[in-house]
């Protein structure tokens, strides 16, 4: 029993890793239909940011943590929608993904070649000493990634609902056309929009590196699971994306320790295909229709 929980937990600390990244794709899509095959790029890119931060500028590691968010912000969120989404977003989906395509080549080749090749340490948020309760025995690394990506999926969810602004970016997200005659300045709330996947990209980044250490292949598995998971609980659904990413961070530990570990990156896969066979709108999600 002791066993399981500390299974449980250690999942639901890199569920909630994978859910900050699936809340991006769900908020992206509802706001601006654009679904970024980047979004894993964008998770494996902050932490080089702040990699280089400390090495080239010699800033202490919390600063360069801010710096790394800031900088996400305004590459992977201000430059990403005025100069790939906003060009191409009028010529269709496909044009769009195609170029997030190549987007996420483009970062994941530049990281190579510009920075390393090798998977570099990156230093953790909490010590990953052991804390003991009830005989469960967890790292406190492993608690602090969980209450830190908790901590942020709550104030998101506080932002989106209890201030003007997140509910002038729910409208948005709702029906753009009757949100801009109703007087919401539809254009700023998308744009907050890019700006908050950049900053959860961010977080998310800087969370799981020092798990699986910065290289610039964390990318591919990152965003395939934060794709799932934002397909399992719902694409139109915040509170999917965060249902799915955790349900996959605790499926996928359970299926290494009760399995084999060859099957766990079949875990999303599987899952995938029968959430779109039996229950296509997620888990938590809605049905809709849209016009093409």
């Amino acid at each position: 029993m002791t066993d399981l929980l500390q299974l449980l937990i250690a999942g639901l600390a890199t569920g909630a890793i994978y859910a900050l990244a699936a809340i991006g794709f769900t908020l992206l899509w509802q706001t601006s239909q654009t679904i970024n095959f980047a979004q894993g790029e964008f998770v494996m890119v902050p932490a080089f940011f702040a990699l280089a931060a400390m090495r080239l500028l010699g800033l202490p590691f919390l600063a360069a943590l801010v710096l790394a968010i800031l900088l996400s912000m305004l590459l992977l969120g201000v430059v990403f929608r005025y100069a790939v989404v906003g060009p191409l977003i009028q010529r269709g989906v496909l044009p769009l993904v195609i170029s997030t395509i190549a987007l996420s080549i483009l970062l994941k080749e530049a990281v190579k070649d510009f920075y390393s090749a090798e998977a570099l340490p990156f230093p953790p948020l909490l010590p990953d000493a052991p804390v003991s309760f009830a005989g469960v025995v967890v790292s406190q690394a492993q608690l602090g990634v969980l209450a830190v990506a908790l901590l942020v999926i709550v104030l998101l969810q506080w932002f989106l609902a209890g201030t003007r602004t997140g509910r002038q970016m729910q409208a948005t997200a709702q029906n753009p056309s009757v949100a801009l005659i109703l007087g919401v300045p539809v254009q700023r709330m998308i744009l907050y929009t890019f700006l908050i996947n950049a900053a959860l990209a961010a977080v998310a980044s800087l969370l799981i590196s020092p798990i699986y250490l910065a290289k610039f292949s964390n990318g591919e598995t990152l965003g395939l699971v934060a794709f799932v998971a934002a397909i399992v609980g719902g694409f139109n659904q915040v509170r999917g994306a965060i249902a799915g990413g955790l349900l996959i961070g605790v499926l996928d530990n359970l299926a290494a320790a009760y399995l084999s570990t060859a099957y766990r990156q079949a875990i999303p896969l599987v899952l995938l295909v029968l959430i779109i066979l039996f229950r296509p709108q997620g888990l938590l999600g809605r049905r809709e229709e849209r016009s093409i």
